[in-house]
C-alpha cells in the first residue's frame, strides 16, 4: 500500500497544477448584458406553461423589461475595457473582450431588439392567438442574446456559435405563422441561405485553423502572416471562404435573394428586426474577422468589399426604385430593398479600412452610419406597422393621404425616409453619409465615392416619391389609424432619437472611434 501510495502522490500532485491552469475567472459583469437576455428568454418560455392565455400579454412586457434591463447593464461598462475567458498564460488573449466597439454595437442590437419587442407587443395581440406568444418571445430574446455576444467574440469559435444563436430563432420566427403559406416560404429561403452561409464560413475557418493553429483573432492575425509555404494556398482560401459566409450574412450582392421574401413573409417587427439586428451583426462578425483577424490580407478583402459594396448599393437601389405603389406589401418590399442598398454604403468603410492608415476611424463610420440607420429604420417600419393595422396589403398607395388622418405618424415617417436619403431636415442622414463618403475618398477609393454618389441620387428618386404621396389628398374614405401604447412608444423613441442625432450629429461621429485596436 505504500508503495502504491508513493507511486500516486507525484501524479496527484502534478494533476493539481494541470487542473488549477485551466481554470479561468469569469467576469460576470462584462458578459452580463448578454446573459441577462438569454436568462430572462428562458424564464418566459417557462412561464409560459403556467400563464393562462387571458395573461399571456404579461409575457410581452417582461421580455420588453428584459431587453431594457440588458441594456442599461451596459452602463457600468463604460468606465473601461473588460475582458475575460483568457488564456492563462496571456491574459492579453482572451475569448471576450467588453472594449468600446462591443459595447456600441451592443447597444444597437439591445436597443433593436426592444425596439422591435415594442412592435411585437401589439402584432401579437393584434393576432388574436394566431401567434404562440411564448415561443415567440423565448424566439427573439435567444436571438437577442446571440446577437449581443457575437461583438464581443474575440476568438473564431465563440464568433460563429453567436452567429448562429443569433440567426437560428431567427428562422423560427420567420416562419411562426402557422399554416400560412408565405411565411413558410420565406422561413426557407432565409433558412437555405444561412445555412450555405455557415458552412461555407465553418469551411474557411477550419482552413485559417489549420494554416494558423489558433482560433484567438489576435493570434491568427500575428500567425497567418508567416504561414508555411506549403500552406499559403489553403489560408488564402480560408480567407475568401470566410469573407464569402459572411457576405451572406450582411445580404450583400448576389447572396440577397432571400431579403425581399422574407421581409414580407415574416411578421413586420421580425422584419423590422432582420433589417436592423441581423444587419449589425453580419458587419459586426465581418469587421471582426477581416481588419482584426486577417489585415496581412487586406490585399485580398478589401478590393473584394469594394466591388461587393458597389453591387450592393446598386442593386438594391435600383430594386427599390423599380416596385410598383399599388402591388400587395410594395411598402415592405421597397424598405427590404432600401436595407440592400444600405448594407451597401455600411461595406464602404469597411472596404476602405484596407488601403487607409487609420483602419480604426474607417470602421468607425461604419459604427456611425449603423447608429443612424438603427433608429431611423426602425421608425419607418414603426410607421408601416400602424398603417398595416388597418391596411393588411401594405402597398405604397395605402400612404396616401397619411397626413389628413394621422399627422404625427406621417411627418414622422417623411422624416425618417429623409434621413434614409440624406436631404434635410435629417441632418444625421446627411452626416452619416457624407462620413461614409470621406472614409472611400481618404482611403483612394474615388471611383467607390464616385458609385455612391450615384446611386444616393437614385434613392432620392424613391424615397421623396413616398414621401410626398403621405401629404396628397386622399382617396376614397380615408381609414383613421389607432395607435396603441406599445407602438406609441416605439414611434416615440425612433423619433426622439432621430431629432436628437439631427441636432446634434457630433454624438455619432464620436464612436467614429471604436477603441477596437
Amino acid at each position: 500500500m505504500s508503495a502504491l501510495a508513493a507511486m500516486t502522490q507525484p501524479l496527484a500532485s502534478s494533476a493539481a497544477p494541470l487542473a488549477a491552469n485551466l481554470v479561468q475567472s469569469v467576469d460576470w459583469l462584462a458578459i452580463a448584458p448578454p446573459t441577462l437576455a438569454a436568462v430572462v428568454g428562458l424564464v418566459v418560455l417557462v412561464a409560459d406553461l403556467f400563464v393562462g392565455e387571458r395573461r399571456k400579454a404579461l409575457l410581452g412586457w417582461v421580455s420588453v423589461t428584459g431587453l431594457a434591463a440588458s441594456a442599461l447593464l451596459l452602463l457600468p461598462l463604460l468606465d473601461g475595457d473588460r475582458r475575460t475567458f483568457c488564456l492563462t498564460g496571456d491574459a492579453d488573449v482572451c475569448s471576450y473582450a467588453a472594449d468600446r466597439f462591443t459595447l456600441v454595437i451592443q447597444f444597437l442590437v439591445l436597443g433593436g431588439a426592444l425596439l422591435a419587442a415594442l412592435l411585437s407587443v401589439t402584432t401579437l395581440k393584434d393576432a388574436d392567438k394566431r401567434l404562440p406568444e411564448g415561443e415567440y418571445w423565448f424566439l427573439l430574446l435567444s436571438s437577442a442574446a446571440g446577437a449581443a455576444l457575437l461583438p464581443a467574440s474575440r476568438d473564431l469559435a465563440t464568433l460563429v456559435v453567436a452567429l448562429e444563436v443569433a440567426s437560428l430563432p431567427a428562422f423560427a420566427l420567420v416562419g411562426i405563422r402557422h399554416g400560412d403559406r408565405k411565411s413558410s416560404e420565406a422561413a426557407l429561403k432565409f433558412f437555405l441561405s444561412s445555412v450555405t452561409a455557415t458552412a461555407v464560413s465553418l469551411m474557411g475557418i477550419s482552413f485559417v485553423y489549420a494554416s494558423t493553429g489558433t482560433l484567438y483573432l489576435t493570434q491568427i492575425a500575428d500567425r497567418i502572416q508567416n504561414v508555411d509555404g506549403q500552406l499559403h494556398t489553403l489560408a488564402q482560401t480560408g480567407v475568401v471562404l470566410t469573407l464569402v459566409g459572411f457576405a451572406f450574412k450582411t445580404a450583400a450582392v448576389p447572396f440577397h435573394f432571400w431579403v425581399p421574401d422574407t421581409y414580407v413573409g415574416a411578421p413586420l417587427p421580425i422584419a423590422a428586426y432582420l433589417s436592423v439586428v441581423g444587419k449589425t451583426v453580419g458587419f459586426s462578425g465581418l469587421i471582426l474577422v477581416t481588419v482584426v483577424a486577417l489585415p496581412s490580407y487586406a490585399d485580398v478583402w478589401g478590393p473584394a468589399l469594394a466591388t461587393l459594396a458597389a453591387l450592393t448599393m446598386t442593386v438594391g437601389n435600383v430594386g427599390a426604385l423599380r416596385q410598383q405603389a399599388t402591388r400587395a406589401y410594395s411598402a415592405v418590399r421597397l424598405l427590404a430593398w432600401s436595407s440592400v442598398g444600405q448594407a451597401g454604403y455600411l461595406l464602404v468603410p469597411i472596404a476602405a479600412a484596407a488601403y487607409s492608415d487609420d483602419a480604426e476611424r474607417s470602421v468607425g463610420s461604419t459604427v456611425a452610419y449603423a447608429l443612424m440607420y438603427a433608429a431611423v429604420n426602425l421608425g419607418a417600419f414603426a410607421v408601416a406597422a400602424l398603417v398595416g393595422r388597418t391596411r393588411a396589403a401594405n402597398r405604397i398607395t395605402d400612404y396616401r393621404g397619411l397626413y389628413a388622418t394621422n399627422p404625427l405618424a406621417a411627418l414622422l415617417l417623411a422624416f425618417f425616409l429623409l434621413c434614409l436619403a440624406g436631404l434635410p431636415p435629417g441632418i444625421i442622414g446627411l452626416f452619416a453619409k457624407v462620413t461614409v463618403f470621406s472614409a472611400a475618398v481618404d482611403a483612394g477609393l474615388g471611383w467607390l465615392a464616385v458609385v455612391m454618389a450615384v446611386n444616393v441620387v437614385i434613392a432620392l428618386f424613391y424615397y421623396l416619391q413616398w414621401t410626398t404621396l403621405l401629404f396628397r389628398a386622399p382617396e376614397g374614405e380615408p381609414a383613421a389609424h389607432r395607435v396603441p401604447a406599445p407602438l406609441t412608444a416605439a414611434l416615440a423613441l425612433t423619433g426622439v432619437l432621430g431629432v436628437a442625432l439631427s441636432g446634434a450629429p457630433q454624438l455619432v461621429l464620436r464612436f467614429t472611434d471604436t477603441g477596437l485596436f
